[in-house]
């Protein structure tokens, strides 16, 4: 995989993607955090049926706090891990009210001492949220960079570094989305969609489909 390659993936994957966007419903940093520290290990769309039901009752920290634990897991409790999640999100709330005036930090470090709250749902934070231009490396984002060789890791910051690395500059801020949302519906894990990728020709996958 060579610079030129990686230019070219990157270029028909923002054309066949104009707007790569996260698909958990937010309408700022705040709900957005929420809402990525809940999605761990569940789908955008089980955490926004709980979102959509949770953030017209309590969308700010002092909201969510006085709603305490009991309260907060009657509207996240169909999302796997609840209780743990719950917990930390009050935490989390607690903190920003204390430390932050109820603002969620735009550093790493900062983002990162909240319960909750790993390398991962930092970058997510970060590039949505407040336009830096991280790559938090999912589930999808994993198989896409070892599938198509564009980054290949043996484990998740190992293949951050290699993106970072190698993602053109002009397609930094976008990246993260366009490989979660081509590896969501495209380069899915069991079969992909070889046949119809826009990147086929250019992905280095010695077992490609034609489905």
């Amino acid at each position: 995989m060579n610079k030129t390659k990686r230019l070219e993936i990157f270029n028909r994957l923002s054309k066949a993607i104009p707007e790569p966007e996260t698909e958990l419903n937010y309408n700022s940093p705040f709900e957005l955090l929420i809402a990525v520290i809940l999605s761990a290990q569940a789908t955008d769309k089980g955490v926004n049926k709980a979102t959509d039901k949770l953030y017209p009752i309590a969308n700010t920290p002092e909201s969510i706090f006085k709603l305490g634990d009991e309260g907060l897991k009657q509207y996240i409790k169909t999302i796997g891990l609840f209780n743990t999640k719950g917990s930390n999100i009050i935490k989390t709330c607690k903190i920003l009210i204390e430390q932050h005036n109820s603002l969620v930090p735009q550093t790493r470090e900062e983002l990162e001492a909240l319960p909750g709250v790993g390398r991962k749902t930092a970058n997510v934070v970060l590039n949505t949220a407040f336009g830096v231009p991280t790559i938090a490396v999912d589930t999808h984002i994993f198989r896409v960079s070892n599938r198509t060789k564009i980054a290949p890791g043996k484990n998740v910051l190992e293949v951050e570094k290699k993106l970072e690395k190698h993602v053109p500059k002009e397609h930094m801020l976008d990246a993260h989305h366009l490989l979660i949302l081509h590896g969501r519906y495209t380069c899915i894990a069991r079969k992909p969609r070889c046949g119809s990728c826009v990147i086929e020709d250019l992905c280095e996958f010695k077992d490609k489909t034609i489905y």
